[in-house]
């Protein structure tokens, strides 16, 4: 890993092991020399599994592997490489999933479909599978996991390892909810962003799972920019392991499901919350609120826009409080907005209102909300009741240093 984001959080979480999941990670080569980058986690017979994936029209391999893996509803093993994507790599990328899955398939005994398969790295290079392939022969599936180790093997640019977890009880049982992600680059959601695989022993069916999942991760991942480019790699899984010993759940409405869809959703927004802290180069985490669009939709693609602005982050990264960057970045969005009604506030200050700067207008409170590292946004677009949230990075050189270099 490089040098540690400023925005990383001081430790990473201690997760309890699931029932039902072993995993261990080991450096396979396909990465570096003597790098963890090589995930694989088995899971016990009757897991359930959920996913979203990228809506790129140059999606991976395993992308599509995992689609039609999904129909069935089941998963005996996960396995994850850093270092390559096997995107855009034809036929031969196709073919390396397929015989991935069937070593794993050996190896657990199930069937190829009940494996996932994810790959993160370098576009366009084959994956070297007879690496991933040898490696899985000889693991020791561990059931006691070592979840710091299983985060850094999914990880490419990321600076710090990316896990997450809660507790929660479900039909007066204690059900267990983690996960880990990578990203930090190539950050754009259209469905899911970057890797995320959260684990739960809660006994839910494969149907219930996916209506969790897609409306948490709505909410989460599909909230936050660090660059607007999306990858041809994108996917979130859950997986369920139906260990714990609770009513099992086949209702999307059954009241014994609340609690667990609060934690779940506390989850992926922890974990798409530290993808943004660690987006490259990143020195100040942005939170953007929009309000009074013409509905939610609205308001998110009007967030969107000022956080995927260059120059709305660079003046960020600047500690530069020019708002009217941020008039710019709503005017561009294509949506609605009432110029003579817009309103504008930074770190809770309005700087405008009814279209112009506020009488008597002092920048130097702003400016001090500027030189910290988390900078809050509200919009006010004057035209209805639309409301939306996203989160972002600021823009710096060190953006530029990573990918000039990212294959090297």
């Amino acid at each position: 890993m490089t040098k540690l984001s400023p925005l990383a959080p001081e430790r990473f979480p201690i997760i309890s092991d699931i029932s039902g999941v072993g995993m261990t990670s080991v450096a396979c080569g396909v990465k570096y020399s003597g790098k963890l980058d090589l995930l694989f986690a088995e899971f016990d017979v009757g897991t359930q599994v959920a996913g979203v994936f990228t809506q790129s029209q140059t999606a991976a391999a395993p992308v599509e592997w995992c689609k039609k893996a999904l129909l069935q509803g089941k998963a005996r093993a996960l396995v994850v490489n850093s270092g390559n994507a096997n995107a855009f790599t034809g036929k031969s990328g196709d073919n390396a999933v397929r015989l991935t899955a069937e070593y794993a398939s050996k190896i657990v005994n199930s069937k190829p479909d009940e494996i996932f398969i994810a790959s993160t790295g370098v576009i366009g290079e084959q994956l070297p599978h007879k690496k991933i392939t040898d490696a899985i022969v000889d693991l020791d599936i561990e059931a006691c996991i070592d979840w710091r180790s299983a985060a850094e093997a999914i990880g490419t640019t990321d600076t710090f390892p990316k896990g997450s977890t809660e507790k929660v009880m479900v039909d007066d049982t204690e059900v267990l909810i983690s996960g880990i992600a990578k990203g930090s680059g190539m950050i754009a959601p259209n469905m899911a962003t970057m890797l995320a695989f959260i684990f739960t022993d809660a006994s839910i069916s494969s149907d219930i799972l996916q209506l969790l999942l897609k409306d948490s991760v709505e909410k989460s991942f599909n909230r936050i920019t660090v660059d607007s480019d999306t990858s041809t790699s994108d996917s979130v899984l859950l997986f369920s392991t139906c260990k714990a010993k609770h009513l099992y759940i086949k209702n999307y409405n059954q009241k014994e499901l609340k609690e667990f869809k609060a934690g779940l959703d506390r989850v992926l927004l922890d974990l798409a919350h530290q993808i943004v802290c660690d987006g490259e180069g990143a020195t100040k985490f942005i939170e953007i609120n929009v309000s009074g669009a013409d509905n939610n939709d609205a308001a998110k693609e009007i967030g969107f826009s000022i956080a995927n602005s260059p120059l709305v982050k660079t003046a960020i990264a600047g500690e530069d409080a020019n708002w009217g960057r941020i008039v710019m970045a709503v005017g561009k969005s294509g949506q609605k907005a009432n110029r003579d009604t817009l309103a504008i506030s930074i770190g809770g200050i309005q700087i405008a209102r009814n279209g112009q700067a506020v009488e008597g207008y002092n920048e130097m409170p702003v400016a001090q909300h500027m030189k910290g590292s988390s900078i809050v946004i509200d919009v006010d677009v004057g035209v209805s009741n639309g409301l939306s949230k996203v989160w972002t990075c600021d823009l710096t050189h060190g953006y530029i240093d990573i990918n000039a270099d990212y294959r090297t």
